[in-house]
């Protein structure tokens, strides 16, 4: 039903073939989009390459979004190849060790800050690199969890984060819209990635959200990737803000 073909996004986040960001990526490519892609450090740099020739990913660049230098070459280089950006996708999310498996109450003033940083302040510098390049109009999603807006055990720490991650989206959707820029956060159940696989318990809750979801089955990177391949097309050009949640319909049994 719709179509990418000659858009183009760049998806931050991307750390292996089990990456929310890289089923995102795929997504995108099998629609008709050109895909840049960034890699985090030397270590994580041979496994998004190798994904980016699945791809043809004409951009691949290194991105820690602490460093303003790398953030703005980035943009530097999509403007130079491509003079425009229609799509961003941030899945970049991250907590100190202790502060993600302490209590809440005990968190450090540090590694709140860190993890507030990196897992939503640096979507809205992203916006703000990509907000000049999409002349257009575009596309900027971000990933939160459903622990944003309910305790889930073990999420600690991030579940504030990923609150003040969707009440970010909100705000960012309500100033760009008038140029045409739409915001999401696709809100995913539990899911196998690395990433979460850090979280303390999270083999028992990914048994669990299989057992209670409805659909009885748990979210795929493929799950996600489709939806975030049609909120990037034209015919969602009047979707904005919102929390989209993708999980079997675990959020309505919890």
């Amino acid at each position: 039903m719709f179509r990418l073909d000659g858009t183009k996004a760049v998806v931050l986040g991307v750390a292996n073939h089990q990456s929310i960001a890289w089923g995102i990526a795929r997504a995108l490519h099998a629609q008709g989009a050109e895909v840049a892609l960034t890699y985090l450090n030397e270590k994580a740099e041979p496994h998004v390459r190798a994904l980016a020739k699945q791809i043809d990913a004409p951009i691949v660049m290194p991105l820690d979004v602490r460093d303003p230098n790398q953030s703005k070459a980035l943009f530097d280089e999509i403007a130079l190849q491509w003079g425009r950006l229609d799509t961003l996708v941030h899945s970049i999310a991250f907590a100190p060790h202790d502060d993600l498996h302490g209590r809440v109450v005990d968190s450090s003033a540090e590694g709140f800050g860190l993890a507030m940083d990196i897992s939503v302040h640096s979507f809205l510098r992203m916006i703000r690199l990509a907000e000049p390049l999409m002349t257009q109009g575009g596309t900027c999603m971000t990933v939160s969890f459903l622990g944003s807006t309910r305790v889930i055990e073990h999420y600690n720490v991030m579940g504030p984060v990923k609150a003040a991650l969707e009440a970010s989206v909100r705000s960012a959707a309500a100033e760009l819209g008038s140029q045409g820029i739409s915001v999401h956060a696709l809100s995913p159940g539990p899911m196998q990635t690395r990433a979460a696989s850090g979280l303390p318990e999270f083999d028992a809750l990914l048994q669990d959200a299989a057992a209670r979801a409805p659909t009885h089955h748990l979210a795929t990177i493929e799950d996600v990737g489709a939806y975030a391949a049609f909120l990037a097309s034209r015919e969602a050009f009047n979707v904005t803000g919102g929390i989209h949640l993708i999980d079997g319909g675990y959020n309505i049994v919890g």
